[in-house]
């Protein structure tokens, strides 16, 4: 049988040990299923979480903002 390795999101290394690797998120997929993303136990609280398309639409509105308040 073989282990499945992860890699942690916040320092991109391996997680060996299955008990340190915690699921801090999810990623859908545009064409299948998705993937969970994964991380050391100690590094769970520093994974950035922001979603991208928000982050995509935020940052629109922002320049936007930024445009109209240049005189």
């Amino acid at each position: 049988m073989t282990a499945t390795l992860h890699v942690c999101r916040h320092c991109d290394g391996l997680i060996l040990d299955p008990e340190d690797a915690v699921e801090v998120a999810y990623e859908h997929g545009n064409s299948g299923p998705g993937r969970s993303i994964w991380a050391h136990r100690e590094h769970a609280d520093l994974v950035d979480r922001i979603d991208p398309d928000a982050l995509r639409i935020m940052t629109r509105i922002w320049a936007h903002r930024e445009k109209d308040t240049q005189p």
